[in-house]
C-alpha cells in the first residue's frame, strides 16, 4: 500500500514538466479521437513533437535504455500540464512505454501528482500502450493493464495488427480500447480479405466488453465501411490533423 502523502508528493512535478533529467526538450500535438454517433470529441491523443513542432521521430530517436524511464515520466507530466493549460474537457490519451514501467503502482505516482498539481481529473486519463514495443514479458504488460484499470484509468492498445498482435494479452487482461493499425484501415472498403480479418477483431473486442477505435481513417469510404459495422470511435486526417500545442476541432463527413 502506497501512503497518500507519498502518492501525491508534487515536489517533482515542475521539474518533470521542465524536462529535467533529459538532454533534449519536447512538446506535444493533440489529435482528436471522435465519437461519430454523437459527433463529439471522445478524447485527444497527446503526440510527442519537437519544441517547434518537429515530427515524433526527432524526439523518439533520442530515447534509449538509459533515459527511457525519465522520458516516460516526463511525458506524462508534460502532457497533463499542457492538457490542463488548454482546458481540455475530454479524455486525454497518453502513450506509455511498458519497458519503462517497473511497477505500475509506483510509476503512476508522478502522473497522479501532476494531475493534482495542474488540477486535471485523473478519471479523464487513458493510458495507451505502444503496441509495437517488443516486450520480454507479456505477464508484465497484463499486470500493468490490470493495475491501471483497478486504479480507475482506461487503457488502450495502439496500432493493433502491426508488428506484435498480442492475442495472449487480450485473453489475460483486455484493454478498454483497441486501436486498429492504419494498415488494417487503409482501403478496407475495397479489400474483402481485410474486411474479414477486421470483422473478426471487432467481434472479439465486443465479446470482451471493449471498444474499437479505427485509427488513420483518411477517406469517406473507409469511414462509411466502419460505420456499417457499428464502429463509433475514429481518429485520422478525415476528421482532423494533429494540432501543435492546441486542440483542433474535428470535421464530420456527411
Amino acid at each position: 500500500m502506497i501512503k497518500p502523502e507519498v502518492l501525491f508528493d508534487e515536489s517533482h512535478c515542475e521539474q518533470c514538466a521542465c524536462g529535467n533529467g533529459l538532454d533534449f526538450s519536447f512538446s506535444f500535438a493533440f489529435q482528436p479521437i471522435v465519437d461519430a454517433e454523437n459527433k463529439t470529441v471522445f478524447a485527444y491523443e497527446a503526440l510527442v513533437r519537437g519544441t517547434n513542432g518537429e515530427g515524433a521521430m526527432s524526439i523518439l530517436s533520442r530515447v534509449n535504455e538509459q533515459n527511457r524511464y525519465s522520458f516516460d515520466q516526463i511525458c506524462r507530466v508534460k502532457a497533463v500540464k499542457l492538457a490542463a493549460k488548454l482546458d481540455m474537457q475530454t479524455m486525454l490519451s497518453i502513450n506509455f512505454m511498458p519497458n519503462a514501467v517497473y511497477k505500475a503502482e509506483y510509476c503512476i505516482r508522478t502522473t497522479l501528482a501532476a494531475a493534482k498539481t495542474y488540477n486535471f481529473d485523473t478519471r479523464k486519463i487513458i493510458f495507451e500502450l505502444i503496441e509495437a514495443e517488443d516486450l520480454t514479458s507479456v505477464e508484465h504488460l497484463t499486470d500493468i493493464i490490470a493495475a491501471y484499470q483497478n486504479m480507475g484509468f482506461q487503457t488502450a492498445i495502439d496500432d493493433f495488427g502491426a508488428g506484435y498482435s498480442r492475442y495472449n494479452i487480450m485473453m489475460a487482461s483486455p484493454p478498454d480500447l483497441l486501436k486498429l493499425d492504419m494498415t488494417l484501415v487503409r482501403d478496407i472498403d475495397k479489400e474483402p480479405n481485410k474486411q474479414a480479418v477486421v470483422s473478426g477483431i471487432i467481434t472479439m473486442m465486443r465479446r470482451l466488453g471493449g471498444r474499437i477505435v479505427a485509427e488513420g481513417v483518411e477517406t469517406r469510404e473507409e469511414y462509411f465501411w466502419f460505420r456499417s459495422q457499428g464502429i463509433a470511435l475514429y481518429q485520422g486526417y478525415l476528421f482532423a490533423k494533429p494540432g501543435f500545442e492546441c486542440l483542433p476541432e474535428p470535421v464530420f463527413p456527411d
